[in-house]
């Protein structure tokens, strides 16, 4: 009997359900010969947005009513409708590109299609996503690169456009460069800019967002930008397993297939040549007591050298067509390191900074796999891009991997370190 009666109460329940929903699409479809129009929303307010405003309005106690849509064109004569449901007050309407007056029409519809007559609105907007963008946007030079900052408060969706040109062996260039976000705080690179000092980049900026708006060429000068070289490993040495060197004992790589040599032979892992070092969780020192991490990679670069970023290349094993994610970004590869330089004048270790590598958002399998092989770059000093003094000793301190959004101490691999800088003047 009790397996009846909650079978009784679950079928009455699916059959509420199916009433309500037959009623809100009879609603929905309405009777074709019904031309009677419904009224107009009445007691219409706004409040100013960000480029658009929300309405606040009395609901017309029309039977069929099925929403109240806004509508209004912009400058380029370009029309845009927004929609509420017949249940809710209120109405946001964006797009608007500046802070001058719009005309928005408010309309009432009902089931079978007929529109009121419009309500006439006058608004004035606050200052727009496009505009509060431009202005936080920075603009510095890298090594053969600049970049951009950028905050985004509204975390709408934005396009930049970067016009830049420069004369490459007596030829005028003009290149542009788009990027799309819609985060908070954002950094974009234009990279691969072999330009010396006496090649200045001018850089002229320009937001758009997806209603079309787009502000005028911001103008953002001339760049000279910073040169840099990779730094040949052919003279690196590492300090052998629990050595240590300035009190920080060389970690353990030798796990498994791993081994700590191939961090800097020149080759990366991809899925059929196992080529990465492997703490088996006792990264520290070797010995299971002390640990896992954090571990310390120690280079002797065989000379000095200023440095000035880093390219580290993860522990593929994805399978041997190499289409395959594997573990890019992912379980026992580091996500988050430090990065120090053997500091003479004080003998001790000096800290440069500290790197989380971000994941990829979207990718395919195949495109996590370029990504991944073409390694995470970060400058040494990634805010004010400069070279470190002078050093012959590089340390890389693995701190934590990626999973459980960077807090677990499980990173055992890691494929390549790739360094560059300049050399020291002695």
């Amino acid at each position: 009997m009790k397996t009846i009666r909650i079978f009784t109460i679950i079928f009455f329940v699916a059959l509420l359900g199916v009433v309500v929903s037959c009623k809100e699409e009879e609603r929905r479809i309405g009777d074709s010969e019904d031309s009677v129009p419904p009224n107009q929303p009445i007691g219409i307010t706004y409040k100013p947005l960000y480029g658009g405003a929300r309405f606040f309005y009395e609901i017309p106690g029309d039977e069929d009513l099925l929403s109240i849509d806004a509508v209004y064109t912009n400058n380029d004569g370009k029309t845009f409708s927004f929609s509420s449901s017949y249940y809710k007050d209120s109405l946001d309407v964006y797009g608007f590109g500046d802070t001058i007056e719009y005309q928005v029409d408010l309309y009432a519809i009902d089931r079978a299609g007929n529109r009121s007559e419009p309500a006439q609105i006058m608004v004035k907007p606050l200052k727009p996503a496009i505009a509060r963008v431009a202005e936080s946007i920075e603009v510095k030079p890298g090594f053969s690169s600049f970049f951009l900052d950028w905050e985004n408060d509204l975390e709408q969706s934005i396009n930049i456009y970067v016009d830049f040109s420069f004369n490459e062996d007596g030829v005028d260039r003009e290149l542009t460069s788009v990027f799309s976000s819609n985060l908070k705080e954002e950094r974009r690179f234009i990279e691969n800019l072999d330009l010396g000092p006496e090649q200045p980049v001018a850089v002229k900026l320009r937001v758009e967002d997806i209603y079309g708006n787009i502000t005028e060429p911001i103008d953002k000068g001339t760049l000279t930008l910073y040169e840099d070289m990779e730094i040949p490993k052919d003279s690196w040495l590492l300090p052998a397993t629990n050595d240590s060197i300035g009190g920080v004992p060389q970690c353990f790589g030798n796990g498994l297939e791993g081994r700590l040599r191939y961090v800097i032979d020149g080759i990366i892992d991809r899925g059929d040549n196992l080529n990465f070092m492997h703490t088996h969780g006792r990264g520290r020192t070797g010995e299971e007591d002390d640990g896992n991490m954090p571990w310390n990679i120690i280079i002797d670069l065989g000379d000095y050298y200023e440095l000035s970023r880093i390219v580290t290349v993860q522990r593929h094993s994805g399978g041997l067509d190499n289409i395959n994610r594997g573990q890019y970004y992912r379980s026992e590869n580091v996500g988050v390191y430090e990065m120090y330089y053997w500091d003479e004048d004080s003998a001790k270790w000096s800290i440069i900074s500290e790197h989380q590598i971000p994941v990829p958002k979207s990718l395919s399998e195949l495109e996590f796999v370029k990504k991944g092989e073409a390694g995470d770059m970060a400058y040494m000093y990634p805010d004010d891009p400069k070279y470190t003094k002078p050093t012959r000793w590089f340390r890389y301190r693995a701190m934590k991997g990626f999973t459980s959004n960077y807090t677990r101490e499980d990173a055992n691999c890691l494929s390549e370190l790739t360094l560059y800088g300049r050399k020291a003047v002695q």
